[in-house]
């Protein structure tokens, strides 16, 4: 056999890293986020409006049916904002077993309305809401997209990100028990997405772009996305989608209201390059941070040390968007976000199922209670 040549003829391929297990494959319907396991094993999922028909942004998985939760009603279109969810970005379940639904109240990227984006409650036990956190004008700006949110129910607050791709950046910090908010590094470098020529993300091998039907591409521009909060609560880490770098702050620091915002500042910490774009975070009890590689399809894990190395790495890991810790497995949603129209000339190139996989760790969910 010639050196170089594969054996029997085969071509040598890239070859995955890991092992996922399909957990639920999306046959139809709209693209998945965010998704969460509770301790009972519950899943919920979410799907924010982005274009896609969404009968409910809000589902829980049961026997391989996405059911509207916590019921239709919530999902249904209603008089005030408030009242319904509007476009869900992010489900988590705090440490409380208590199912939080992250509310944008921004469909399709558009402005901001009163009682859109909001922070609902949901025991479930009785699977009904009960408490709904709304957020002035001063903390959801306009142009906010509230993205991703962590709790530290010893502090009693919840983390937030502002991802906006056409506004200031930020942390929202929460207090769980006033509903009282405020904003932390507004605009702040970190929380910024880097641009061309400095940076150029690459996905399935091509520059990732906003790429109109008609009209020259243009960066895309979505800032602090990913939030994890890892065991010990000390630091909030978090990174802008587009970027390969990674920053944490001193909790401490955020919920300080005394402090000004220079002072916050002064305790970032610039963690470095982490092997690529990441759209979620997440942390477990055993002090890995999780990363979703969207640049190369897989999951990447920072090791207590420091050191970074690959979970999995598998074709189907397409856009691995959301993570969530549970019964000693990483879950994943995969939905193949870069193939939407708004990127591809306004041709949809996403093909059914979008999937949410699982792949086993030895650890358990921060539970910071």
């Amino acid at each position: 056999m010639a050196k170089g040549s594969g054996r029997d003829g085969v071509q040598p391929v890239d070859e995955p890293i890991g092992k996922l297990e399909l957990v639920h494959a999306f046959e139809s319907g709209p693209m998945p986020t965010g998704v969460t396991v509770s301790r009972a094993g519950r899943i919920f999922v979410n799907f924010p409006k982005w274009g896609d028909d969404v009968p409910a942004t809000v589902v829980e998985l049961r026997d391989g049916d996405a059911v509207p939760y916590p019921d239709q009603e919530w999902n249904t279109e209603a008089d005030e904002p408030s009242k319904w969810l509007v476009s869900v970005q992010s489900v988590v379940v705090d440490p409380m077993d208590r199912l939080w639904i992250l509310d944008t109240g921004s469909p399709m990227f558009r402005p901001t309305r009163k009682g859109g984006p909001k922070l609902v409650c949901v025991d479930l036990e009785t699977d009904t809401v009960v408490k709904v956190i709304m957020f002035d004008r001063g903390v959801a700006l306009e142009t906010s997209y509230l993205n991703d949110v962590r709790f530290d129910l010893r502090k009693g607050v919840a983390y937030l990100t502002d991802s906006a791709d056409k506004g200031p950046n930020g942390i929202v910090v929460v207090d769980l028990a006033s509903g009282q908010a405020w904003r932390r590094l507004h605009d702040h470098p970190s929380t910024k997405a880097e641009r061309p020529p400095d940076f150029v993300p690459v996905v399935e091998g091509r520059p990732f772009l906003e790429r109109p039907q008609d009209g020259p591409p243009s960066p895309v521009l979505m800032g602090s996305d990913g939030i994890a909060l890892p065991a010990g609560g000390e630091r909030l880490w978090y990174c802008p989608l587009l970027s390969r770098r990674w920053y944490s702050v001193s909790t401490d620091a955020l919920v300080d209201r005394t402090l000004d915002d220079a002072e916050v500042a002064a305790t970032v910490r610039d963690e470095g390059d982490k092997g690529g774009s990441a759209d979620g975070l997440e942390a477990d009890d055993a002090g890995h941070i999780y990363l979703t590689d969207w640049e190369h399809n897989a999951v990447l894990r920072r090791m207590p040390d420091g050191t970074i190395d690959t979970l999995v790495h598998d074709a189907r890991l397409l856009w691995p968007d959301t993570l969530s810790v549970a019964d000693g497995h990483l879950y994943v949603t995969a939905n193949q976000l870069h193939r939407q129209a708004r990127y591809q000339e306004g041709r949809d190139r996403r093909r059914y199922p979008y999937a949410l996989f699982r792949v086993p760790i030895d650890a358990g969910p921060v539970r910071l209670v």
